[in-house]
This record gives C-alpha cells, structure tokens and sequence, in this order.
C-alpha cells in the first residue's frame, strides 16, 4: 500500500520527494528541529540539532524515503520550516501492532473522531504533554482493516502549536492510498479529490 497527497504546496514543502539541493533548505530545517527536539527529550538541554548531523541526515533521509516508495510522506511548514515537521506512514497491522497499540498509556485514549477521504480516523492533540521536554504533537490515524496509516505532526513552540490546527486538519485529509490500476482493470470510477 503506498500514501499520495495533494497537500497544499502554499504551505507545506514536501520532503519525500526532494533529493539534492531541492528542498534542501527545508528538509536540514526540519531534521535539525526533530534532532533538538531529540537531545531535549534526552535531557541534553542547549544543544542544538547538529548542523553538520543535519546536513548528513539531509543527505540520507530522501534516498531512504525513496526506498520507503510511498510508505513514507513527510512535509515542513513552508514559512518556517523548523516549526512544524509532519510525516504520514502506512504500516501493516500485525498482531504484534494491534497489542501495541492497545497497551498505549492513557492519555492516548482522549482521541476524537476524524472524517476524511480514507474512512473515519482518530485525532489525538498533545499541545501540552506531560513530560515538559516533549514537544507538542498531533497524531491522526486510520484503521483500513488490513493496515494501520499515521500522520504525526511535531511542533517545536507550544505557544503556537493551537494556531496550526486547521492546517495540520486540512494536510490529514489531504492523505490518500495510491491506487495501483491500470486502465481497464476495474470499473470503479475513481474521482479526484474536491
């Protein structure tokens, strides 16, 4: 199963398909603001992300994403790409998938119901997370029975994070499964998205 989206190219900069010096401003912006938020997460106050671990990062990640061929999307906010770093994947639901995602702690249950193109999914808003050093977050997903797809988005200021909501709605519903037909081996008729 592989993920498409028409997301809006006035606000999000796609990092998945970005290879060489395109994008590459956004996409070292983007892995240097998850590396921070990693160190931070790890008690390594102060210390940035790494500009030259960014930079090989930068270099590696599109070519694993590549590989990932459609399993993996990912997307920075395009006025300031260290603010908002969203990745959507879709993963095949095992049992050991299923058991994990039931043994998830508490505050994972307060999702709310989501309606987009792919079926009815889950919301879950974390805007203020119980460990200080986590940053804010917003996670959709969607069950389709055979396979579980996630859009996680990660924001490095929590006084902004509320104002971003809207968007990071309006980038999950972007979120379609590639249909791999060619002419004339269904007659379903397929419809773009509105």
């Amino acid at each position: 199963m592989r993920l498409i989206s028409s997301a809006d190219p006035s606000l999000w900069i796609p990092v998945t398909g970005s290879l060489g010096f395109t994008g590459r401003r956004h996409r070292k912006a983007a892995i240097r603001m998850l590396m921070a938020q990693a160190n931070s997460a790890m008690g390594r106050d102060g210390r940035p992300g790494s500009r030259v671990g960014a930079w090989l990062a930068s270099q590696a990640i599109p070519l694993a994403m590549r590989k990932a061929d459609g399993r993996v999307l990912a997307w920075t906010w395009k006025a300031e790409p260290e603010l908002v770093v969203a990745m959507a994947n879709v993963q095949e639901l095992t049992p050991q998938l299923r058991t994990m995602r039931a043994m998830m702690p508490i505050e994972y249950d307060d999702t709310e119901s989501f309606p987009t193109p792919l079926g009815v999914g889950e919301k879950l808003l974390m805007p203020m997370p119980e460990n200080p050093a986590s940053p804010p977050s917003a996670t959709y997903t969607w069950d389709t029975g055979t396979h579980l797809i996630t859009l996680t988005a990660v924001c490095s200021d929590r006084e902004r994070f509320g104002t971003l909501e809207k968007q990071l709605d309006d980038l999950a519903r972007s979120i379609r499964i590639a249909a791999d037909l060619t002419g004339g081996e269904s007659n379903i008729l397929q419809l773009p998205p509105a």
